[in-house]
């Protein structure tokens, strides 16, 4: 709770300093280059999030719902001599809840979506969720900017993942590189992260577990949580970028566990026009390093000697602000596609929102999006349908998260509000999954998986 007073005395601080500004007789001119007078002309910012989230599982399971509040403060120094400094912080109310400590009576399950609004490691806890979010050291220098300490990255595995009251931040050195507009290059070190639906920093290694585990290719519950060692994870990308076409190549090291390669290129119509195509491919590669975090692999994250294949690709038709768009992914019968779900989600074309395909092989997933957005008016819609074909929900080799086959229906609206209400904005996303497979009597397999509706209103204010 010390993060809530800190934050709101920076606000109060800077208020103090402003309004003293105005209040006292004029004094000699501060020289505006000094340390002093950037900080005096950091920016301030003020976030805050209504979320309602419920959850409607099929027959007698159980269902959830969860109505959170939070709000938090961002501070950010004015630059001196390319140097600026950052700090963050959000905090979480419990307005209203089902019982997220409670297993589901029939399958002995917990509740998989509303948990993450909250504390994931203590469900009981109703008070006590704040967490420093930023807190670092910023360079910048002719296209070099240089970032050390607590902050948000995005990269097409490690990313916010912002469908939770909460982001996920990571901590460690970030450096982007642009010499010129149409080549970036972006890497770093990462040793710590806190994911979404926590309150704490985590070790790399120790994060890895947070978030349910699945089972293990032996069919038993996985092992790997406590028992992975990593000292953090090195990434570097590369991106060209020339008129419509994007080329990016992604490597991401988890020391001492795996590694994961991806390659994307893309082709977007130029934005001078009205219409035109979209294309994109992605290439993904994934190899254990050593034993795969454990050298007993009843306990490791990545099996020895593993590789996973997985090429996704789209299509669509932009027209005005409507898009159609046709996509594709699979997942080689090789191995799973892993990389731990509390670092971010994955960046398959056919991912649609509430679900996911990692811990999975042998997967072929065809999606259809519909969107239209009007920039100018502020909002957005989206309306997708996806079929995804799983391994069977026994196979343990290929299916960690024991997920049947389904269907997947989403409808999502977004709108910014205007004049005196600017700022605020609303977003209503319903999602839909229904089963396409045997699941052997077992409702295990089902609930909060497939024959599940699942309704999110969520209303954000920036000040």
């Amino acid at each position: 709770m010390y993060i809530r007073y800190f934050l709101v005395s920076i606000l109060l601080s800077y208020s103090s300093v402003t309004n003293a500004q105005h209040q006292l007789p004029q004094k000699p001119a501060v020289d505006t280059n000094s340390i002093r007078s950037k900080l005096m002309k950091g920016r301030v910012e003020a976030r805050f999030r209504l979320y309602m989230m419920s959850t409607d599982n099929t027959s007698e399971l159980t269902d959830y719902s969860a109505l959170a509040f939070g709000g938090g403060l961002r501070y950010e120094t004015g630059v001196w001599h390319g140097l600026s400094l950052g700090v963050s912080g959000f905090f979480i109310w419990n307005l209203a809840s089902t019982d997220l400590s409670k297993r589901d009576p029939v399958t002995a399950a917990k509740s998989r979506y509303e948990i993450g609004q909250f504390d994931a490691e203590d469900p009981s806890n109703r008070n006590d969720m704040d967490r420093l979010e930023d807190f670092f050291v910023n360079y910048e220098r002719k296209g070099l900017n240089l970032r050390f300490g607590k902050q948000e990255i995005k990269t097409p595995f490690i990313n916010p993942q912002d469908g939770r009251m909460r982001p996920t931040g990571e901590q460690g050195l970030w450096t982007e590189w642009q010499p010129h507009n149409d080549f970036k290059l972006q890497g770093g070190w990462l040793y710590k992260i806190s994911p979404r639906g926590t309150v704490k920093w985590y070790g790399v290694a120790e994060s890895m577990g947070l978030y349910p585990v699945g089972v293990g290719i032996d069919g038993k519950p996985s092992g790997y949580k406590s028992n992975v060692e990593s000292d953090g994870i090195g990434i570097l990308g590369i991106e060209y970028r020339k008129k419509s076409i994007n080329i990016q190549v992604w490597e991401h090291l988890i020391q001492g566990v795996f590694h994961t390669t991806m390659l994307q290129l893309e082709r977007k119509p130029v934005p001078s026009t009205s219409s035109g195509f979209e294309t994109g491919l992605q290439y993904i590669f994934q190899q254990a390093l050593k034993d795969g975090g454990n050298h007993d692999q009843s306990k490791t994250y990545f099996s020895k000697n593993a590789q996973t294949h997985v090429v996704s690709a789209k299509a669509g038709w932009r027209y005005k602000s409507a898009t159609l768009r046709l996509n594709a992914t699979h997942i080689a019968n090789t191995g799973r596609f892993l990389m731990p779900r509390e670092w971010g989600r994955e960046p398959f074309y056919t991912f649609i929102p509430r679900e996911r395909n990692e811990g999975a092989g042998g997967v072929n997933a065809v999606t259809m999006n519909f969107i239209r957005e009007n920039t100018k008016k502020k909002w957005r819609t989206e309306i997708t349908y996806g079929y995804y074909q799983m391994p069977d929900v026994k196979n343990a080799e290929l299916n960690k998260y024991q997920m049947p086959s389904y269907h997947h229906i989403l409808a999502d609206v977004k709108y910014g509000f205007k004049g005196w209400l600017d700022g605020l904005s609303l977003e209503a996303l319903y999602t839909f999954k229904k089963n396409a497979a045997e699941t052997y009597g077992d409702q295990k397999y089902l609930i909060n998986k497939v024959d599940m509706h699942h309704f999110n209103l969520i209303l954000n204010y920036v000040l």
